[in-house]
């Protein structure tokens, strides 16, 4: 469930100097204790989620069911993506710490985002991508990165194709 993740993506005003390098090193240390989080989480019992796919021309929706009381750690998506969280309440992290978010609300996560959530009541996760393909597999190897590595070097690949390096 990447729809919910620590990003990378600077908006706003251009930060320089110490208050950039602040910031850059806050995104560091969430991004690492949610590894190190989930690192544990997966040593615990896991529960089966129920999730449904919903495919229209060029757009496919994964719904993810979530009960009460999960806590869960999201995927890293390659891309920026639409998540619409349709029914429910959970806490969830941010670039500023724990939030708590009710439905209806709707969030863009930008590129590389991990996110930890506890659900606080039932709730239902939408996780929209652009693309005709039809086979969840096939997406999901498309648009998740597997790993923090395989997301480094997928990142550094998409920086050098647009220029930035």
């Amino acid at each position: 469930m990447n729809e919910l993740s620590v990003g990378n993506k600077f908006e706003g005003p251009k930060m320089k100097g110490p208050m950039l390098e602040a910031l850059k090193d806050r995104q560091s240390m969430l991004r690492a204790k949610t590894f190190e989080a989930e690192a544990i989480m997966k040593t615990m019992p896991q529960i089966e989620l129920k999730v449904k796919h919903h495919f229209s021309k060029g757009v496919y929706a994964r719904e993810l069911i979530i009960p009460a009381g999960v806590t869960l750690v999201g995927e890293i998506h390659k891309f920026e993506n639409l998540n619409i969280l349709s029914q429910g309440s959970m806490l969830v992290t941010t670039e500023e710490g724990v939030k708590e978010v009710s439905a209806p609300f709707t969030v863009v996560s930008p590129p590389g985002t991990k996110r930890i959530a506890h659900t606080l009541t039932d709730c239902i996760w939408t996780t929209i991508h652009g693309t005709d393909e039809k086979d969840p597999e096939l997406i999901k190897d498309y648009f998740i990165a597997a790993n923090e590595q395989e997301w480094l070097e997928f990142s550094n690949v998409a920086q050098l194709e647009l220029g930035l390096h």
